[in-house]
């Protein structure tokens, strides 16, 4: 590193690594490999201030420690580049988790969890009918709808929402979770009428 910095990449130490290597670098790596237009190239440097920028607008008041995630969320490719997805998944060693050990590295170098949150999206097909509006005879449509959603990892509950009539149909829910260790999720979704819905999803930590 031209900190004078001795990086091993096969098992990366937080005190090896420094914000200003992360600058240098990620400025001087070209996202989707220099297939953009313009006289430039446009760096992942560039790439990680707009998430940043993204990830505060989209959450007023999102913490410092979360917007720098967000700035840091690629740092790895400071020093192993912005490789397309495709050629990673053609190379012959485990490159995400890798990827995943050095990510570590650099998030505990600057105060944050080895691992962040990972966004889960659910969504379900639903008509949400909310009992004010009326069928073509005049009469009032019962109401039917989703009042409760609750997601479970691995038999503990993580996620609660109660949900109001006002919920459009076919009703979106995300949530972010820290998982500790592979395992499995189950959705589930409670109608007015006492009808359950449910679904899995695996989830596996490298």
């Amino acid at each position: 590193m031209l900190s004078g910095r001795r990086l091993d990449l096969l098992d990366p130490s937080p005190f090896d690594i420094e914000i200003e290597d992360i600058a240098h670098g990620l400025a001087r790596v070209a996202r989707w490999n220099g297939q953009t237009v313009g006289e430039h190239a446009f760096s992942v440097a560039q790439h990680s201030c707009v998430v940043e920028e993204i990830a505060a607008h989209i959450k007023p008041g999102l913490e410092p420690k979360w917007r720098l995630a967000a700035l840091l969320h690629d740092a790895s490719e400071y020093v192993i580049g912005d490789m397309i997805s495709p050629f990673k998944a053609a190379l012959g060693v485990n490159y995400k988790a890798f990827e995943a050990r050095l990510e570590g590295a650099i998030h505990v170098r600057f105060g944050l969890p080895p691992k962040n949150p990972v966004e889960i999206k659910t969504l379900i097909s639903h008509e949400m009918e909310s009992g004010q509006r009326k069928d073509a005879a005049g009469a009032t449509i019962p109401r039917k709808i989703i009042n409760t959603f609750t997601a479970s990892f691995n038999g503990k509950t993580v996620f609660e929402a109660i949900w109001h009539p006002a919920i459009s149909a076919n009703p979106y829910q995300s949530f972010f979770y820290k998982a500790a260790e592979s395992g499995e999720f189950n959705f589930q979704w409670k109608d007015d009428d006492g009808s359950v819905y449910e679904t899995k999803a695996k989830l596996t930590v490298a």
